[in-house]
């Protein structure tokens, strides 16, 4: 199979379709109405907890500008939340290439959207482990699938999307948008990315650290047989 090789991009992208979902939401209450004033068309996909804030925070402006994220590709979240945003059309939306036919193609065959920006934090694994007689079964539960996914989509594919994990970057992120007209440039989205790979890197080896100090004693003792 042949790879995309990328030539031509857009140095400033408009932010027109975020996907929200975060485990911090520290901040989400002025972050939001920034996004929603510096566009008033913006969409938000959101999920579970997220997306009830946010539409608290938005309140009648959530009709006309957030949307639950199992409404967007169909498919309802799993009991627990256990998949939620792991689906084609979102990981199109974050791959897809502007200049690319082939991905434009694909977005108009599943009527899927060009997803500009992630604001995506992780599962509090390092504080869960933290806590006193913490068990395996408790640790693995805490760990982030979809969280990790997303925003390493959205990091590879810089020369488009905008990937934040970090609440401290929101003002920032404002001012930019806000400086710009509702664009982010290249060199905003490419300092975005640099961070996310940071955050993913550290969340993967903060659970790489844990597995490695854990005896199987340990985890045996978590489950009875099904057998």
């Amino acid at each position: 199979m042949t790879k995309n090789i990328v030539v031509a991009i857009d140095d400033k992208v408009k932010i027109r379709t975020v996907l929200a979902s975060v485990s911090d939401k520290t901040g989400l209450e002025t972050f939001i109405p920034g996004l929603v004033e510096v566009n008033p068309d913006i969409l938000i996909l959101s999920t579970g907890g997220t997306y009830g804030v946010i539409k608290q925070i938005l309140g009648k402006k959530a009709d006309t500008c957030l949307k639950q994220v199992s409404d967007y590709t169909g498919q309802p979240e799993t009991q627990g939340g256990l998949v939620k945003t792991l689906d084609f059309k979102i990981y199109l939306g974050l791959l897809t290439e502007t200049y690319n036919d082939a991905h434009q193609n694909d977005l108009k065959r599943t009527r899927a959207l060009a997803i500009d920006m992630v604001v995506v934090n992780l599962y509090p694994f390092g504080q869960t482990i933290a806590k006193k007689e913490v068990s395996p079964e408790e640790a693995r539960g805490n760990i982030d699938i979809g969280g990790p996914t997303m925003i390493r989509a959205a990091a590879k594919n810089f020369i488009r999307v905008a990937s934040v994990v970090d609440p401290l970057s929101y003002p920032a992120i404002l001012e930019k948008l806000k400086a710009a007209g509702g664009y982010l440039m290249l060199e905003d989205r490419f300092g975005l990315a640099k961070k996310a790979f940071e955050h993913t890197a550290v969340y993967d080896q903060t659970i790489a650290g844990y597995f490695a100090s854990t005896p199987f004693s340990s985890v045996k003792s978590c489950y009875t047989s099904g057998e």
